[in-house]
């Protein structure tokens, strides 16, 4: 049985499009025309991805996806939008989504996305590894969970991938573009403000003053490294 993808848009020929061609690809779908229908559907049913349309009636795909985190949903979610706009797509990445499509945008493109995610998400849930740990940080790849302090710390899936990967590379100092195919699986165009946003929220969560990080440092020129804290 093939994974289920979840379709959310009004437009009915957009929903069309993007069905047909997952099932050509051998996944299972099933569709959604308003941000309240995803939310139901997603709520009583699981599903292994969701392709979210940003401009919803009854909910928008932002109020949608920060829903869906909220109610601890950690499905991956691909939001599409028309908006061509990197305010947007930060937006949408800063509240747990974990990738965009802009509109319009090839099947093919749709494709390659899902399955980069699907991978990802399968190599982690095929980890052997049973927890990280760096100074009081203890990661554990297989749950999605990670502890601070004995503390268990909250993070979107975008956050827990970098993390998860920084702890896997740790005390290797790793590029901004490094990064960006590590856990984004394709370029942004050289835009590593993505990058940035996600390390300054992991910062907020581990560091005891991120604005002195002891964990995750910034090597100036290069990139970040994640180490054992000198001071905890």
């Amino acid at each position: 049985m093939g994974q289920k993808i979840l379709v959310v848009d009004d437009e009915a020929s957009i929903v069309t499009l993007l069905t047909y061609n997952l099932e050509k690809a051998g996944f299972q779908t099933d569709a959604a025309y308003d941000g309240k229908e995803a939310v139901q559907k997603t709520l009583e049913q699981e599903y292994d991805l969701i392709l979210l349309d940003l401009m919803l009636p009854e909910m928008d795909g932002m109020e949608v996806c920060h829903y869906l985190r909220e109610s601890n949903v950690h499905t991956p979610i691909i939001i599409l939008t028309a908006k061509d706009d990197m305010v947007d797509k930060i937006a949408g990445l800063e509240i747990g989504a974990d990738d965009y499509l802009t509109k319009p945008f090839s099947p093919k493109e749709v494709l390659a996305r899902v399955k980069a995610i699907l991978r990802r998400v399968n190599l982690v849930k095929e980890t052997t590894e049973s927890v990280l740990k760096i100074g009081e940080l203890y990661i554990y790849p297989e749950k999605y969970e990670a502890k601070l302090n004995g503390e268990e710390l909250s993070f979107t899936r975008k956050e827990f991938e970098l993390l998860m990967y920084l702890a896997r590379h740790k005390e290797k100092v790793l590029s901004r573009d490094q990064l960006l195919l590590a856990v984004w699986n394709y370029d942004f165009v050289g835009d590593s403000r993505i990058v940035d946003v996600h390390i300054s929220h992991l910062r907020e969560k581990i560091e005891n003053d991120s604005r002195r990080p002891q964990y995750i440092k910034t090597i100036r020129g290069l990139g970040y490294k994640l180490g054992e804290p000198k001071s905890l």
